[in-house]
């Protein structure tokens, strides 16, 4: 019997044999930033015509080069995945989650150069990519547990002189389509649910992301998974990515990015193929533009250190991350002059040393979006903290924060994805829900209040499939709670919940008469 499932700790980077560990996997993987990596279908390690090289945005040098894929390749490993499907679909439950459990085990011997990859690749700190990597552990863990689970005959209502059974069976193919800002936790976890559930997969990582995708499938490969069951593709996602989706043999799709490509994604899996048999699903987790409420009765200090964390925390690189402060007109000098204060602390820089705390962003793209949303709040707000790139060896952007922002305005309706704060003042409690509940979307959101009334008026009327109170907004733990968002933030999947595995799953309900 398995131990029930219990979270991965963190490491210590406090600790001396901890921060041997690490910095010997840094040096380790920049001396082999000459590697190659292939294609990885249907078991065969194969190359592409052309190459393309990731970088590393902290001083962009080159973490690898990998292959680029085209539709010839997709094809392939659609095929591959076809054909695995027909004999993994039929392993027993306890079975396929013992591939992913061992894989967990590897991971855990592998971890110093699983968070390497994620500090050099994405410019995450080094507590960033720890978590990062505690998480994709614990989603293997937890996915695996719950495959057993689902396994088990479903009860139903006995009926006279019959014998009735609902079991869960996979869908078939799935395109994963994981994002780069968590390019370990959220690609293993969407990867692992699809395959330990009996599906088999055709992964596409973000073009920003490919090292730890392919770290993963050596590490699956090395724990016993058949041959075409995880094919991995690197490369621009554009023709590749469409191709995937609109095939006729796709069943289903899994996607976490922005709102755009996610809209993009259901479009065209609803548009029928010739050939296609069945209705495509979708589970996009798409953007946000989360909120952190702070009430006159709050504990400011506290308000002020946790909506800078999850303002600033992986450079605001985060779907779940604080982009909008709303704070109550009696306590919002204070708050400002504090979370300034707080903000002005952390150091920027190549966070290949352990005691810069803000990294870059993650390519040339990201960094003029953000630069020109800072544009955009010069006008539409007071610039009070940053406003100004960081070294310029690497994509740095200074943690930025715009005071007196109106609740319309472009910086606190629109999702920018690095490290800028909008503070917005709000006539009251009642008010500040209302800005809250202003977006689009409704993915992730905090309330500071130390009211106990207050507390239940957010429980209903904040509308966001993850609401916390007197705490962060970002650091969901996988099976504490479960991930996913509203309106335009996605399909709410609830990852890492014990309805997610449902998504890649369909019931059969078997009826004989005796």
């Amino acid at each position: 019997m398995l131990p029930v499932f219990k979270n991965e700790e963190y490491l210590d980077f406090a600790q001396p044999e901890n921060i041997r560990g690490m910095t010997d996997a840094i040096a380790t993987l920049k001396s082999q930033s000459d590697r190659v990596w292939d294609l990885v279908i249907g078991g065969r390690h194969l190359k592409a015509k052309e190459q393309t090289r990731s970088i590393n945005p902290s001083d962009r040098s080159v973490v690898g080069t990998f292959q680029k894929a085209t539709m010839k390749e997709a094809e392939l490993a659609m095929k591959a995945a076809l054909k695995a499907f027909e004999s993994w679909k039929n392993v027993p439950a306890i079975e396929r989650a013992g591939v992913f459990l061992r894989a967990a085990r590897i991971m855990r011997d592998r971890r110093f150069l699983f968070d390497a990859a994620m500090v050099l690749e994405e410019g995450k700190n080094w507590l960033e990519a720890d978590a990062d990597f505690a998480e994709a552990v614990d989603f293997l863990e937890f996915y695996g547990r719950e495959n057993i689970r689902y396994d088990a005959p479903c009860g139903v209502t006995p009926y006279p002189g019959e014998i009735q059974e609902v079991r869960y069976i996979p869908l078939g193919v799935g395109v994963v389509i994981p994002p780069w800002n968590f390019p370990c936790a959220i690609m293993a976890g969407m990867t692992t649910a699809a395959a330990v559930s009996g599906n088999t997969v055709v992964l596409k990582p973000s073009s920003d992301a490919p090292l730890l995708a392919a770290l993963f499938v050596e590490v699956l490969e090395e724990a016993g998974l058949p041959a075409g069951v995880v094919n991995l593709l690197t490369g621009p996602g554009g023709a590749v990515g469409d191709f995937l989706v609109e095939h006729p043999k796709t069943r289903f799709v899994s996607f976490t990015g922005s709102k755009e490509i996610g809209l993009r994604i259901i479009e065209r899996a609803a548009k029928t193929s010739p050939g296609q048999v069945w209705v495509k699903r979708v589970v996009a987790e798409m953007g946000g533009k989360d909120a952190i409420v702070v009430d006159s009765e709050a504990d400011v200090d506290a308000a002020a250190l946790g909506t800078a964390i999850a303002a600033f925390g992986f450079q605001g690189q985060k779907c779940s991350a604080c982009s909008r402060a709303i704070v109550d007109a009696k306590v919002y000098d204070e708050f400002v002059e504090k979370i300034v204060a707080r903000s002005k602390k952390y150091r920027v820089g190549p966070v290949e040393h352990r005691n810069n705390w803000l990294g870059p962003v993650i390519n040339q793209k990201a960094f003029d979006s953000i630069m020109g949303y800072i544009e955009v709040g010069r006008k539409e707000g007071r610039l009070v903290l940053g406003g100004k790139p960081g070294p310029k060896e690497g994509f740095f952007i200074q943690p930025t924060i715009i005071a007196d922002v109106k609740r319309g305005a472009r910086i606190a309706q629109e999702e920018i994805f690095g490290p800028v704060l909008a503070i917005i003042k709000a006539r009251n409690y009642s008010d500040a829900l209302a800005i809250a509940n202003g977006t689009e979307f409704g993915l992730t959101g905090a309330v500071y209040t130390r009211n106990r009334e207050k507390i239940h008026r957010a429980k209903r009327e904040f509308h966001v499939g993850n609401l916390y109170i007197n705490r962060k907004c970002t650091g969901a733990l996988v099976d504490v709670q479960p991930f996913g968002g509203f309106n335009m933030s996605g399909t709410d999947s609830k990852a890492g919940g014990r309805d997610y595995l449902l998504l890649f799953l369909q019931a059969k309900t078997m009826t004989e008469r005796f």
